[in-house]
């Protein structure tokens, strides 16, 4: 049977956690790496609902994108969630900025699969704590087309765009909250740029730029990393069961 270990040194290898960026806490947040996994959980956040979930079907290790412990802890009452997932015997093992820059396993490869781009690559950004990757659809769009087809392969309720008036093609992303990569992209020749969220003074820029730009949901952008996270593990450890959370969802209603 897999060990915690295990599967965070399989992570490693292709997202190493030394690799996340200097504001990030990733890694085995909650939890012994030696204990034996029952079954995993992948979610997006671990929410107390997430916790129920894990704890229902015997799961004893989640893994999330996001950090349940991002802030240094200074108490613990029995409504934090690192406290529920210690009372219920569930480790937490949290991949964030490791995960976004690999090109292996990571949350921009899995939307890039979703999108079906071509020719994936991470751009590097140099001096700076960056996540910009890029990739070409299979043909010319105009920007609405694109929106639509983001739209549609994320599930997404809504997406907000910026039509720049001209075919895409070449389409640079970060998943989550990416809108400061907007000058990097429009500087490495992007026709569009897709993120999950846009400040309106970075959707101006984009604007004065030239560069087509779509919101889709920081939830929608990053939540193609559960299956895609879970395909690649299962393959290394079949006999352990790796399921997606049914429980989460996203933090924002759309009417």
């Amino acid at each position: 049977m897999a060990r915690i270990c295990d599967i965070y040194d399989i992570i490693n290898a292709v997202a190493p956690f030394s690799s996340q960026l200097a504001f990030d806490n990733s890694g085995l947040l909650v939890g012994d790496g030696s204990t034996e996994v029952t079954r995993v959980l992948l979610c997006l956040d671990i929410t107390p609902a997430v916790v129920s979930e894990a704890a229902a079907i015997n799961a004893n290790l989640v893994i999330s994108h996001h950090p349940v412990i991002f802030e240094p802890l200074r108490s613990l009452s029995r409504q934090d969630i690192p406290y529920l997932l210690a009372r219920n015997g569930i480790a937490a093992l949290c991949c964030h900025t490791n995960l976004d820059l690999s090109p292996v396993c990571g949350v921009n490869v899995a939307l890039a699969s979703c999108l079906g781009l071509r020719n994936v690559r991470g751009e590097d950004v140099f001096g700076e704590d960056s996540v910009l990757f890029s990739g070409d659809l299979e043909r010319e769009m105009e920007p609405r087309e694109f929106a639509v087809l983001v739209k549609e392969r994320l599930g997404a309720g809504a997406v907000q765009w910026v039509d720049a008036g001209r075919p895409v093609k070449r389409i640079f992303f970060c998943s989550g909250a990416g809108g400061d990569e907007i000058k990097h992209a429009a500087c490495r020749g992007a026709e569009a740029f897709l993120t999950g969220e846009i400040k309106h003074h970075e959707a101006l820029e984009a604007a004065r730029l030239g560069l087509s730009c779509v919101a889709a949901g920081h939830y929608e952008t990053e939540k193609p990393f559960a299956a895609f996270l879970a395909a690649y593990l299962k393959r290394r450890f079949p006999e352990t069961g790796f399921l997606l959370s049914k429980s989460e969802r996203p933090a924002f209603n759309i009417v």
